[in-house]
């Protein structure tokens, strides 16, 4: 009996210390507002909300297609030097407006301040865009077809929405040149993340997730190289059958969970409050319940991704004809690397779970996740974000950190800042997400718009030295 009670005490015990964290102590939630919210921003007249649009399906109707930093229509990206010229001409003519042709096609603009002796910071967004084959969409993906409140078109998410332009290796050539002169920023940011809508299960309202990271990436290529024979008196194993279970193996033995080593926890912790029950009971005492958690987000591949390195089979390439045995069989793997590990120990990983010497492993490319960028109440940055989203989504409450499981051009500036965030500020519905890279990528002109609104708010809210105290009606996001 006595046993018994004991373990009915320390049920109610457990009990009372998940219901207190959920409900009175609460978990680290996040930053203080520093301003109130305001009504909402400048809002755009019907001329600019008309020059906008078009500007946009004028920069859509030019393919500027990269299927490799290798390889991309420079013809394109040479008209896009032009277009942007022609829409915009006030930027290019202004006096305190820099602007210099970086790597033939990657563009800087560098605006000049009134306080020199402050820290510039650098809006990012790329210009090229992923092949569009027309098969399957619903208007062709370069005609930027206007259709009911929607343009229809290869980059409308995926970047060439956005303010100011480069690319892969311009990106790396205008790091270099901005490092070259000594420059430092008080902050990048970059695409990555959204204002997720409804993608989140169990938070109602729309949440902006700033990706405080990247994941790394790392390229590998398998190959098997075996005697060539005749089909009809076959070796017990070839080429094509080493190399096949070599990727069974890689498939069936995922590389290890780690959920709460990364940023996906602080995600966790400061959207607690926000979730449904009980899922906010779960949330608010993930000391508990996370190995629960993060067998949920094991079992879907979206939410997969943020927990662990990630193993996709690419390529595979074998045989010349039908009644050939191959000399060689090879593959390509894609790894995008968690934030608590490295290349090199996923390399190491591999190699133990393919343990067949049979198998040659080169490395095509890698490079580790980026470090984690500041997000505390001494970060300049982070508070200008939650001010600019507040005011310019009413529908966001939530401003929170979170991992980019892609990869961009911002992780090539590590050398100039350590603030380096990711975040279009977009409206995405679960509809929206296989649109990028895929068929029928559009945006809605009432987002677009919200973009425009949300930079031009940005750069006013930039306009100050120092950071206000927390406003007296504040409350924690």
């Amino acid at each position: 009996m006595a046993a018994g009670l004991a373990v009915g005490a320390a049920v109610l015990a457990v009990a009372a210390a998940v219901l207190l964290r959920a409900f009175v102590l609460r978990p680290p939630a996040g930053l203080p507002r520093l301003w109130a919210r305001s009504a909402g921003t400048a809002a755009l007249s019907a001329d600019e909300r008309r020059e906008l649009k078009e500007a946009l399906r004028g920069a859509i109707k030019i393919p500027t297609v990269s299927t490799s930093p290798d390889d991309l229509n420079t013809t394109a990206m040479a008209e896009f030097g032009s277009y942007i010229q022609t829409v915009f001409p006030a930027v290019f003519s202004s006096k305190f407006i820099q602007h210099e042709i970086v790597g033939k096609y990657s563009h800087l603009f560098t605006v000049q301040g009134s306080a020199p002796d402050l820290l510039p910071y650098m809006l990012l967004a790329h210009m090229d865009v992923v092949p569009a084959p027309p098969e399957g969409w619903d208007f062709p993906p370069f005609s930027a077809a206007e259709h009911e409140g929607f343009i229809y078109g290869r980059g409308t998410l995926d970047n060439k929405n956005s303010a100011i332009v480069s690319g892969r290796k311009g990106a790396m050539k205008m790091a270099a040149l901005l490092e070259s002169r000594g420059v430092k920023l008080s902050f990048l940011l970059d695409e990555g993340s959204a204002v997720l809508d409804g993608i989140i299960a169990g938070v109602k309202k729309p949440v902006a997730l700033i990706a405080v990271t990247e994941k790394g990436s790392m390229t590998l290529n398998f190959t098997v190289e075996k005697t060539p024979g005749h089909s009809s008196f076959p070796p017990k194993e070839t080429s094509i059958g080493i190399l096949a279970a070599a990727m069974s193996r890689l498939e069936q033995n995922p590389l290890r969970n780690l959920f709460g080593h990364g940023p996906e926890l602080m995600t966790m912790e400061h959207l607690a409050a926000e979730f449904r029950f009980p899922l906010n009971l779960i949330m608010s005492n993930l000391w508990l319940f996370s190995p629960i958690v993060s067998r949920v987000l094991a079992s879907k591949p979206s939410t997969n991704a943020l927990i662990r390195t990630t193993t996709a089979v690419t390529m595979f390439n074998a045989g010349i004809k039908v009644n050939v045995i191959p000399s060689s069989a090879k593959a390509t793997v894609n790894f995008r690397i968690h934030s608590a590990e490295t290349a090199a120990e996923v390399l190491e990983a591999v190699r133990n779970t393919i343990a067949d010497d049979r198998v040659k492993i080169d490395v095509v490319e890698a490079f580790d996740p980026l470090p984690i960028s500041p997000w505390d109440e001494q970060t300049f940055a982070v508070h200008i974000f939650q001010k600019t989203i507040l005011d310019t989504f009413p529908d966001v409450d939530s401003v929170v950190p979170g991992t980019c499981i892609g990869n961009t051009d911002s992780r090539h500036f590590t050398n100039v800042t350590n603030a380096i965030y990711r975040f279009n500020p977009l409206l995405l519905t679960a509809d929206d997400l296989p649109r990028i890279h895929g068929l029928n990528e559009r945006i809605s002109i009432e987002n677009y718009e919200k973009q425009v609104e949300f930079l031009f708010q940005l750069i006013k809210n930039c306009d100050i030295d120092t950071l206000p105290e927390p406003h007296s009606s504040s409350h924690e996001l």
